[in-house]
């Protein structure tokens, strides 16, 4: 009796990489194995995107509300969300705080480490305008002052079923 099994993977070149698997006969080992190659890059994320979170200065607060909705109780891997273990394995950029010169240099950096097609979210009223901050000496503004943001996030801090829920957007925008 023939077993097939399919393995998807991520190349680090963003191209989506199917192979399948086939056992024709279990007592020889004989195999068939098929492979195909998709490159369509934004549409690879939404089945799989990687965060990276990077805290430019915040209270904290956002910080543990982003953490939390990447916890277990919400269960952000239904949708395929996981945090990327490297900046250079990320898809998706999610910032908190507001925005000071030294941590805008920084983004930057880490905002070009990224691979293409990348993607960035501001979470909390600080990373979107500055917040209370804003006219500060150090506080830039927000997030979109040193990289595009593509997804605003806004509250103080917002609730984690806010922010599962603007990453899921940001998904669905792919499509």
């Amino acid at each position: 009796m023939p077993y097939s099994y399919i393995y998807m993977y991520k190349t680090s070149d963003y191209n989506l990489v199917i192979i399948e698997l086939t056992t024709v006969n279990l007592s020889t080992g004989s195999m068939d194995i098929k492979a195909e190659s998709k490159s369509d890059n934004a549409k690879i994320i939404r089945y799989s995107p990687w965060l990276v979170h990077f805290n430019t200065g915040a209270c904290n607060g956002c910080d543990i509300e982003v953490l939390a909705s990447i916890s277990p109780l919400y269960d952000p891997e239904r949708f395929g969300v996981k945090l990327a273990p490297s900046i250079r394995h990320g898809d998706i950029l999610v910032v908190t705080g507001a925005l000071t010169k030294k941590a805008a240099e920084r983004l930057k950096n880490l905002y070009e480490q990224m691979p293409s097609p990348k993607f960035v979210i501001a979470v909390g009223a600080c990373a979107c305008t500055g917040g209370v901050f804003y006219k500060s000496y150090s506080v830039l503004g927000g997030a979109d002052k040193a990289v595009p943001v593509d997804m605003y996030i806004p509250g103080c801090p917002p609730r984690p079923e806010a922010i599962l829920d603007g990453i899921v957007k940001l998904i669905k925008k792919l499509e």
